[in-house]
C-alpha cells in the first residue's frame, strides 16, 4: 500500500495587509498547483481526498482534472488545525505579532493551542481518528505491536491525499509510530506543493509503514520553491 501525501500550494495569507483564515491561493501557488499537477498524472492513484480547507481545493483543482475518472473524496479531518476566527480581517502586522509571541510558550500551553483556535489536542484527535477510520475503510487496521494487517486487495492499493503541513506530519507521526508533540509542524516541515510518500512493507507477520519520500519538489523549478 503507497500513501503520497501533498502539501496545498502557497496560499494567500494576507491581501491588502489584511489576514485570512481560510485564503484561498497567491499567483505563485497557482503555478505551483499546475506543476505538482503534472508531476502526479504520470502516476496510477486508486483514491484521491483532499481537505475541505480553500487552499487545499484550489491545490487539487488541476489535479482532479488530470486524474480524471479517479474517485476523489473531500474530507472535513483532512483540514489544518483552526486558526481563532478573530484573525480574519485584522490586520496582518498583529497576527504576525500574535504568532511570533505564541512561539516562546511553555510546552503544555502549545497543548492547548491559540485563544479562540482549535487546541492542538483537538486537532490531534481528529487528524488520527479520521485517518484510523479511512484506512479500515481501504482495507488496513491497526495490529498490535505496532503492526498493520492489511487486505490482500488493499496491498497494492495507493492512495492521495491532499492537504496541509500539519496534517500531513499528524498522518506521518500517526503511521511511523511517533509520540505526538505539538509542533508537528516543525518536526516534518514540508515545502508547498511537496510530495511525501508512505509505502507499507511486510515484517513480523504484518506489516509497517516506512516514509520512502519527504517533501519532493522536484518537480518545481527553484524559483517556485516556497516553505
Amino acid at each position: 500500500m503507497e500513501l503520497v501525501l501533498v502539501r496545498h500550494a502557497q496560499p494567500e495569507w494576507t491581501r491588502e495587509e489584511i489576514s485570512q483564515v481560510d485564503p484561498g491561493l497567491t499567483e505563485l501557488g497557482h503555478q505551483q498547483a499546475e506543476r505538482v499537477a503534472g508531476r502526479l498524472a504520470e502516476e496510477h492513484f486508486d483514491h484521491v481526498l483532499v481537505s475541505t480547507s480553500r487552499r487545499a481545493q484550489l491545490t487539487a483543482r488541476p489535479v482532479r482534472a488530470r486524474l480524471d475518472g479517479v474517485p476523489t473524496t473531500d474530507r472535513v479531518w483532512l483540514h489544518e488545525i483552526h486558526l481563532p476566527q478573530s484573525f480574519a480581517d485584522t490586520p496582518a502586522e498583529e497576527v504576525g505579532l500574535v504568532l511570533r509571541e505564541a512561539r516562546d510558550r511553555p510546552r503544555e500551553e502549545w497543548w492547548d493551542g491559540l485563544p479562540g483556535g482549535e487546541s492542538f489536542r483537538d486537532f490531534h484527535e481528529r487528524v488520527t481518528t479520521g485517518l484510523m477510520q479511512e484506512l479500515a475503510v481501504f482495507g488496513a487496521r491497526r495490529a498490535p505491536g505496532g503492526l498493520w494487517e492489511l487486505d490482500e486487495s488493499t496491498q497494492d492499493l495507493r492512495l492521495l491525499m491532499v492537504a496541509h503541513a500539519g496534517t500531513n506530519s499528524l498522518v506521518l507521526g500517526a503511521l511511523l509510530g511517533l509520540e505526538p508533540e505539538p509542533w508537528e509542524w516543525e518536526r516534518f516541515a514540508s515545502d508547498h506543493a511537496s510530495i511525501t510518500l508512505l509505502r507499507t512493507t511486510a515484517i513480523a507477520g504484518g506489516h509497517i509503514f516506512g516514509l520512502q519520500r519527504f517533501s519532493d519538489v522536484e518537480h518545481l523549478p527553484a524559483d517556485l520553491v516556497t516553505a
